[in-house]
């Protein structure tokens, strides 16, 4: 079966037209270029288009079948025209993204770090936000993409698992409970705490896990970024509930220990989430793709 994307646009033109010269002559072809093409288009698929009546070109059965195809894939390929022009002039807009604390500092801000310096006419507009909120700020429009702990439960959006982590006890290298891991969340909450700021949702969370095992966790600081948090439980100022994936680097250089949390909660699931209704702009799906395929969040979603 071969035919030209010629062939398909004059198909539509003699669709739309009902006439042979008109859908010709809307693709400034002769009449008798037109009709060879035509009758190839209808060899190559052997079916008939059209029947020839004396008011015009009617489509046949078949005819209606293959329009409605024709006019996806002419779109198709005017879309990929549209977006392959915006990488060679360089992508340019911006994109709002919601997403809880874990999510931003474990891999969204690593991954947004590449993609920008590799289009700096792009601007990304990042707030965080609890995850419960989230899911229904994008389902609301008011964001483009939100990535946030837990399952989509929404129909206003469109979902994907976009990464796995994990919440673990951050400790001094030394301190007593790093020998007696994995722990129960309500063994670790008369020790001394280092938080996030109070309205992080990772703060958010550890007091309502807390709240939940009938206690208040005693809370000597609250720092405004993961990096103080861990350098505070290095230096021996307490433990922290923290992702392990921002905790990476600290724990390979031995810095801190990680205590395991014999909890369900403890596995974090991401979802990114798209709003389901109209289409995203195509700098905004790229981002989207961008985030879900960087190595190493793609990683974590391996074996769950």
């Amino acid at each position: 079966m071969r035919y030209e994307l010629t062939d398909l646009r004059l198909f539509l033109a003699i669709a739309e037209a009902k006439s042979l010269s008109g859908g010709a002559s809307a693709l400034h072809l002769t009449a008798s270029a037109a009709s060879y093409r035509l009758k190839n288009l209808e060899f190559a698929m052997s079916v008939p288009l059209f029947k020839r009546e004396a008011r015009g070109m009617e489509l046949t059965a078949e005819g209606e079948f293959v329009l409605k195809h024709v006019r996806t894939v002419l779109a198709d390929v005017e879309r990929m025209h549209g977006e392959l022009g915006s990488f060679s002039s360089g992508i340019k807009g911006s994109v709002k993204l919601f997403a809880n604390s874990s999510s931003l500092n474990g891999f969204i801000v690593p991954s947004l770090r590449r993609f920008l310096s590799a289009n700096p006419n792009v601007n990304i507009l990042l707030e965080e936000r609890t995850s419960t909120t989230i899911e229904a700020a994008v389902a609301g429009q008011e964001a483009d993409i939100g990535i946030f702990a837990g399952e989509s439960r929404s129909q206003g959006v469109r979902a994907r698992r976009y990464a796995v982590d994990e919440l673990i006890i951050a400790a001094p290298p030394n301190h007593p409970i790093v020998a007696n891991g994995p722990l129960k969340f309500p063994a670790v909450l008369d020790l001394d705490f280092v938080c996030m700021s109070k309205t992080s949702s990772n703060y958010v969370f550890l007091r309502d896990m807390a709240k939940l095992a009938g206690k208040t966790p005693n809370v000597r600081i609250h720092a405004h970024t993961f990096d103080a948090v861990l350098s505070l439980v290095a230096g021996g100022v307490g433990v922290a509930l923290v992702p392990r994936s921002v905790a990476t680097v600290a724990l390979a250089d031995k810095q801190i220990a990680a205590v395991e949390l014999a909890e369900p909660w403890a596995i974090r699931e991401l979802t990114l989430v798209r709003p389901s209704t109209g289409p995203l702009s195509p700098l905004a799906e790229q981002v989207a793709e961008y985030l879900l395929e960087d190595p190493a969040v793609a990683a974590t979603r391996e074996g769950y």
